[in-house]
């Protein structure tokens, strides 16, 4: 009884444990739909707030498109695809932390180019330029009650946006159409640090500086260098941010150079979100942020939740319940492991093999029914088995009369209708009582196996058997 109450015991808690495992799974499939109030940017979403439509879409035209899985330093150290351009879309899942930020400007200094597509993006990514510093501004935050998927709400009471001037950014573009949640990029200008400099400037060239003027305005004029024809001929280019759309509230697009490279900055990621970039000319700007420098381009997959796990196989069934069908397997060998050997319930003889061969039964019945001149009871035991594999063979019921029966079975064979209705009635005649002889009898059982030949209905597995233990 105590071995009895043990396996119960595993067998209950094994039970348990799937359910466990099964509610764990379905729990984890189950998403929540999208809002602007909280999106999901990422390459693999494809709902409204997801960006998956303009990934395919570069990746169906050719581009060299990857999501990065990695983390942010691997772009200075990568030793395979280097991209050229790195696209971060919307508030990220996981934040960016200090470092991860620095060492990713110190790859746009060395000649990168970063696309940063947010309304309130993270402040550690949008370094000063020169003595203009750049930051963003919402004007109304996205509601609770907005539905994502109608782009009438999204932009109710917005209208088209034009180029500020031509630009590679801007270029084959009329207009946009931004959402009514875009923010506003403000530039600001450090006039005291751009007269620190100017001051520091003068004083090293030697020049006199006029105070008065310096007090009046906020910058100082430039100081009179002397610079060779080289320097005249290749000027250094301005530091300043350059505004490509913008609304009567603000800057919408803007990019400015940092290092070698640059930082693109678009304030409403609805313009490449997948409810958003069928409108106006919004698939023209993303493919000018995404791809104008050409290039391998990568998506930050990696702040968004979805970094690149260890194991290559973990990694291909995430997300899919192959794990959780795994454990519960797992869990079922150990209990037959665990279990393995021990009796349940009361010994049981062992079972008693018979020996005898099947047609003994067949022969001893033949013999009876033939001294006792049963033709009527022989042929109905041939022709029952013959009707139900004609039945089968024309696809019909068991109640279908014999005239569909041969009706079909002749529309799917050669067989002549008339000759198969005749035999079918002469047969049930005899099994109804009709007078018959064995001669007669005889007849009509070959003209039954000559019809299953014909039909390639005869070699059963039951009579392969029978032929066998002939043998």
């Amino acid at each position: 009884m105590r071995q009895r109450l043990a396996i119960i015991i595993t067998i209950l808690v094994v039970l348990g444990a799937l359910v466990l495992l099964s509610s764990a799974s379905y729990v984890h499939v189950e998403q929540t739909p999208d809002s602007e109030f909280s999106p999901d940017r990422s390459t693999m979403n494809s709902g409204a707030t997801g960006t998956r439509a303009l990934y395919d879409f570069l990746h169906e035209s050719g581009y060299q498109v990857i999501r990065w899985r990695d983390a942010t330093g691997d772009l200075l150290n990568s030793g395979g695809i280097k991209p050229a351009t790195f696209v971060v879309i919307g508030r990220t899942r996981r934040p960016v932390e200090a470092e991860e930020a620095k060492l990713l400007l110190h790859w746009v200094e060395n000649g990168g180019r970063l696309v940063i597509i947010d309304r309130l993006p993270e402040i550690k990514l949008l370094p000063r330029s020169g003595h203009w510093s750049i930051a963003t501004e919402i004007v109304e935050y996205p509601p609770l009650d907005v539905s994502a998927d109608n782009v009438q709400e999204m932009t109710a009471g917005v209208s088209r946006l034009s180029p500020v001037q031509p630009t590679l950014l801007t270029r084959e573009i009329e207009s946009i159409l931004p959402s009514r949640f875009v923010s506003v990029v403000r530039i600001t200008p450090d006039y005291q640090g751009a007269h620190q400099e100017t001051k520091t400037s003068s004083a090293t060239n030697g020049e006199e500086e006029n105070t008065e003027d310096s007090e009046d305005s906020p910058f100082a004029p430039p100081p009179e260098s002397r610079v060779s024809s080289n320097e005249v001929d290749a000027p250094e280019k301005s530091p300043a941010p350059v505004v490509h759309f913008a609304s009567d509230q603000g800057a919408l697009l803007v990019d400015f150079a940092h290092g070698k490279g640059r930082i693109v900055l678009l304030s409403d990621p609805f313009l490449v979100a997948n409810n958003g970039i069928g409108s106006a000319d919004n698939l023209q700007l993303a493919l000018n942020l995404v791809a104008g420098s050409g290039g391998p381009i990568a998506f930050d997959e990696f702040h968004q939740g979805r970094s690149a796990s260890h194991n290559a196989l973990i990694a291909y069934f995430a997300g899919t319940p192959v794990l959780a069908m795994c454990g519960q397997v797992a869990l079922i060998v150990l209990a037959l492991i665990w279990t393995r050997g021990r009796r349940f319930a009361r010994p049981l003889p062992l079972p008693q093999i018979d020996r005898r061969s099947s047609l003994e039964f067949v022969a001893s019945m033949a013999e009876l029914q033939q001294r006792a001149r049963a033709y009527d009871l022989a042929l109905e035991n041939i022709y029952t088995r013959t009707r139900r594999v004609l039945t089968r063979y024309a696809g019909a019921g068991n109640n279908t009369t014999r005239g569909e029966i041969a009706r079909r079975v002749s529309s799917r064979s050669r067989v002549n209708r008339q000759e198969l209705e005749t035999l079918m009635r002469n047969c049930e005649d005899v099994i109804n009582g009709a007078p018959t002889n064995s001669q007669s009898s005889i007849r009509l059982a070959k003209r039954l196996r000559n019809l299953e030949g014909a039909l390639g209905l005869r070699m059963r597995s039951r009579e392969i058997r029978q032929q066998a233990e002939k043998i």
